[in-house]
C-alpha cells in the first residue's frame, strides 16, 4: 500500500508527495514533515483526510486484529482443555513407583532415627531381615513385625505416607511422581481437587490396594483411565495442559 501526502510548504504547483510506504510516512511524522492536520491518501481511500484520522483508524484496526488473534488463541486453548488426555496405566504406575521410592527413603530415615534413639535394635532388625530373606514364611515375617519399636515405625511411616499423598494432591493436584510425568489429578468437571476430595481419594486408594490391587486394574478398561478410587472420589488423572499458549486479558 502506497501513501501520499500534501506538502503545505509548497505554494506553487503540485503539492502532492509520494508514493511512500507507511514506514516512511511514520518517519515523516517523527521529523515533523507531517502533522495531525496534514492531508494524506492511500489506494482504496475515497478522499484525502487529515493524518490524525488515518492514524486513529490504523490504531483501531491493529487493536481489532489483536482482539481477533487473542480470541483465536483462547478458542485453541479451550479446545485443548476440552480434549483431555487421560494418563494410562503404565504412566500412572511409573509415577507411583517414584512416589514409593521417595517414601521408602523416608522410611529408612525414620528407621535410622528410631535405631539411633534406642527405640529399635539395629542388630535384631538385620537378623530378622536375613531370616526372612533366607526362608520367607509367615513365621519369619511375623517375627520381623513383632520386633520392639516396629509398631511405632509402622505408625510413623503410615502417617508420612498419608500426609504425602493428601497434602500434595490437595495443594498441587499431583505428587512428585505425577509431576515428573506431567500428569495431575482433577475432578470430573476439570476443577482442582479439594482437601476433602484428596482425603476421600486417599482412603479409597487404600481400599483399591486391599482388593489385591484389583481396584487399579479398572484403569486398563475405563475410557477415562479411572481406578476404583477415582470412581469413588469422582476424579481422573490427566496430562497437564500445554503452556505454549497463554490466555491474557487485553
Amino acid at each position: 500500500m502506497k501513501w501520499f501526502y500534501i506538502d503545505e510548504s509548497i505554494t506553487d504547483g503540485d503539492r502532492r508527495q509520494g508514493p511512500f510506504s507507511i514506514e516512511e510516512i511514520q518517519s515523516f511524522v517523527k521529523e515533523g514533515k507531517i502533522t495531525g492536520t496534514t492531508l494524506v491518501w492511500h489506494s482504496g481511500e475515497e478522499a484525502w483526510r487529515p493524518w490524525k484520522e488515518a492514524a486513529a483508524e490504523m490504531e483501531q484496526n491493529e487493536a481489532n486484529q489483536d482482539k481477533i488473534l487473542q480470541e483465536t488463541i483462547n478458542e485453541i486453548l479451550k479446545q485443548q482443555v476440552l480434549t483431555k488426555r487421560y494418563a494410562p496405566f503404565f504412566v500412572r504406575s511409573l509415577a507411583y513407583s517414584v512416589d514409593l521410592i521417595i517414601l521408602t527413603i523416608a522410611g529408612f530415615a525414620v528407621m535410622g532415627i528410631l535405631c539411633a534413639t534406642g527405640l529399635m535394635n539395629f542388630q535384631e532388625l538385620l537378623q530378622s531381615m536375613e531370616a526372612f530373606s533366607s526362608a520367607p514364611s509367615f513365621e519369619t515375617m511375623n517375627n520381623f513385625f513383632s520386633l520392639p519399636g516396629m509398631d511405632l515405625f509402622t505408625s510413623i511411616s503410615f502417617l508420612i505416607q498419608t500426609v504425602y499423598f493428601i497434602v500434595l494432591h490437595a495443594l498441587y493436584g499431583a505428587t512428585v511422581g505425577k509431576k515428573l510425568f506431567r500428569i495431575h489429578v482433577e475432578t470430573g468437571a476439570g476443577n482442582k481437587i479439594s482437601w476433602m476430595g484428596a482425603i476421600i481419594r486417599y482412603i479409597a486408594s487404600i481400599m483399591s490396594m486391599m482388593l489385591y490391587g484389583l481396584g487399579y486394574l479398572t484403569v486398563l478398561i475405563d475410557p477415562k483411565r479411572r481406578g476404583l478410587h477415582d470412581f469413588i472420589a469422582s476424579t481422573c488423572v490427566v496430562y497437564n495442559t500445554p503452556k505454549t499458549l497463554q490466555i491474557t486479558e487485553k
